[in-house]
């Protein structure tokens, strides 16, 4: 691992989950279980946003200290330090610039939702309807514009990202992992009119505006030769498994 601490890597995305928090409660309390009871989540996902932390700085950022009077515990290693400061320098920043483009109709969002970067087509904006345990998975049921999506992730993931009904969120996967059809009693799926259809011995791509939800637009993959052109009623599925969910402030 790479001693060089990597700002742009921990902190490129918005820091609306709960992992910096994490960070400062291990630099103020010395302690992973104290840091997981204070933030609200459980000692595994603390430890998770700690390694999700430490791989995106790609240094170490906390130290364990074994036996003691204490029973042993936690602290913030050099890199550590410089990432928490960094974190809060970089959010005071960043507060100032959005609240000046606050006002602005479509600016704030814009620049909300480009504080993600990622290769993903297809993003989103959604509302989470409600959250459906099952064991360590927890299914999110997502509200886009009129219709319907849902994504599948691990308890701990939905602990620090802090996921609740009413809560806004970014939905992206891949295109290649929305499935398009042409529209029909029998597909399911968002419903949604192709307005480019790109033709290949691989698959057909597609872009597509959702009809529940104008103004958007997915990417997907229908089959080779599916005879889908512009302005062709499509229906898009797309895999739970596929669909990451992101914050943005």
């Amino acid at each position: 691992m790479s001693e060089a601490l990597s700002f742009s890597g921990a902190l490129g995305h918005p820091q609306a989950d709960k992992r910096i928090a994490i960070l400062r409660q291990i630099a103020e309390a010395g302690s992973i279980s104290q840091a997981a009871r204070a933030v609200g989540v459980s000692y595994k996902a603390a430890w998770q946003a700690v390694d999700t932390l430490t791989n995106l700085a790609g240094a170490p950022l906390v130290a364990r200290a074994v036996g003691g009077a204490g029973g042993g515990g936690a602290q913030l290693t050099e890199a550590g330090r410089q990432l928490l400061a960094a974190a809060d320098a970089m959010a005071q920043a960043r507060g100032a610039v959005l609240s000046r483009w606050q006002g602005a109709p479509h600016a704030g969002p814009a620049l909300a939702r480009l504080a993600v970067r990622t290769s993903m087509r297809n993003q989103l904006p959604c509302v989470v309807q409600r959250l459906e345990a099952q064991g360590q998975i927890v299914r999110v049921h997502l509200a886009l514009g009129d219709a319907t999506l849902a994504a599948r992730i691990t308890r701990e993931s939905a602990e620090l990202l802090g996921l609740a009904p009413g809560l806004v969120v970014q939905a992206l996967c891949k295109a290649t992992a929305v499935r398009v059809e042409r529209a029909g009693p029998t597909a399911g799926g968002l419903a949604a009119k192709a307005v480019r259809v790109v033709k290949s011995a691989s698959g057909d791509e597609v872009s597509a505006a959702l009809a529940a939800a104008p103004g958007l637009h997915m990417v997907g993959f229908a089959a080779p030769g599916s005879g889908l052109r512009t302005g062709s009623r499509v229906a898009l599925a797309v895999e739970e498994n596929a669909v990451v969910l992101a914050l943005a402030d």
